[in-house]
Order: C-alpha cells, then structure tokens, then sequence
C-alpha cells in the first residue's frame, strides 16, 4: 500500500483522477455544492492498494470513511470458523465504512481490493465536525444508512424463506442492474462472478449453486458468453426470482 499522495490534492492529468468529480457520483456527496465539495477534498488523502490487499477487517476500529477513485473493493463477512460470505461489490464513486465511521464501533464486514484500487480516505475526527457543519448531508446519511437497514433485512428474509435457486435468480437480476450490459444474446453481467464467489454471497456450497446454474441454463434463462453470465431471458430469471414482471420491464 502507498500512502504517498499528499493530503487534499486532487489528482489531475493524464491518467490522474479527479477527486472531488468521483466523489460527485456518489449519491450522499452529490448534494454538495462547489464550495462544501473543496471543503470535504481538503479533510482527506488518498490510499492505494495493490489486487488482495486487505483495506480493513471485520471488528477493526471504525476511524474512518473510504471513497472509491479508482479499483475495485470486496465487502465480506466471516464466521468464527474462517467461512467468509461476499456481501456486496464496490465501484468507483461507491463510499464504505459509512456504518462504523457514525457510531464508532467496530467494523461490521471486512473490504479487500479486488483490483489495483484508489481511495480517498477521511478520519472520522475529521468527517464528524463536517457533518455538524453541513446537517444537509447528514440527513442524506440518514437516508443512505436506512436503506443500507432494508437491504440487509432483504437478504436475512432471503436466506430464511427462500430456495436457493430462487435467492441465485434474485441474486443474478442484483448484479445485472448494476453490471448489466444489453448484447444480442441477452444481458450480460460484465464482473466476472465465478460459482465460489456466488456461494459465498448466498452462503451456500459451490454445488448447489452450480446445479440451480445448471437449471436456469436448461431453462434457457441465462448463457455463458467468453466466460460472461448473460441473462437470456430476464422475464423468466424474474419469475423464477419471484418478481413480478411488468410490462414496461420486458427486453
């Protein structure tokens, strides 16, 4: 890991970033006007991490709050037994560490890079006063933390009530609107997800993953295209993920 960008300075030029421009497309920071923008920029420095490198583990200290610039990051959980579970992948302009950051108890999921990864980090020393200033933004907080509450309420209904099969069908519909890209055979996911990274995001074994897989490709559902999941038919992977199918939604 560098940690050798000085504080507060946005990165230009050929192949530099441009913080304050990242931080714009992150739906807490987008309130921000120009002025509240170069006040936050100026609170924080950037980090780099190379590919596995971990960023922060379950049950460390929450003293700070990570913005995406570059990369790409993992969220994951584990058991005391070592089993590890995928909560979520993050891009740039995403936000972590929101959570622990507020209340300042320990982190409650880990984040690992999962490609050559730019943060822009800002301690909680600092980020807190911000907010005072700027209660505009900690109402968006609000927002942003309480959806954060339903999507994970979402998921333990998932896990309890549902098949897995149907919670894999959920799952796939999940990343194909934030990966989704329309291609004649389909939607297609375009982060790679292998069937051990689908497991530990149902918290199933790699088999059973691998035989609904095997059903929904029977189904005609979805495809494989250069190593790619694509959804060939999202009405039914939205049947059989039990959502209703409207029919400004169909393809």
């Amino acid at each position: 890991m560098d940690d050798g960008v000085e504080a507060g300075q946005p990165m230009r030029g050929d192949g530099a970033i441009d913080v304050a421009e990242v931080l714009r497309r992150n739906q807490l920071l987008s309130a921000l006007d120009q002025r509240e923008m170069a006040e936050l920029v100026g609170l924080g420095h950037l980090v780099q991490y190379d590919p596995d490198a971990l960023i922060f583990d379950k049950g460390d200290p929450g003293d700070c709050l990570y913005a995406i610039l570059k990369g790409q990051v993992g969220i994951h959980t584990s058991s005391e037994d070592g089993k590890m579970m995928i909560l979520n992948f993050l891009d740039p302009g995403e936000v972590l560490g929101e959570i622990a950051l507020i209340d300042g108890k320990p982190r409650t999921a880990g984040a690992t890079a999962l490609r050559p990864t730019e943060l822009f980090r800002i301690d909680r020393a600092a980020f807190i006063p911000f907010l005072e200033r700027h209660p505009r933004l900690a109402i968006r907080l609000m927002g942003v933390l309480c959806e954060r509450l339903r999507w994970v309420s979402e998921g333990i209904e998932d896990a309890v009530f549902h098949d897995v099969p149907r919670r894999l069908a959920k799952k796939l519909l999940q990343l194909a609107e934030s990966y989704g890209q329309p291609t004649p055979a389909g939607l297609r996911i375009t982060q790679v997800v292998s069937q051990e990274n689908l497991a530990s995001m149902l918290g199933v074994t790699r088999e059973m993953v691998n035989k609904s897989l095997k059903a929904l490709k029977t189904a005609n559902a979805i495809t494989y295209t250069k190593g790619f999941l694509v959804l060939a038919d999202v009405d039914l992977v939205r049947d059989m993920a039990g959502e209703t199918v409207r029919s400004q939604d169909r393809l």
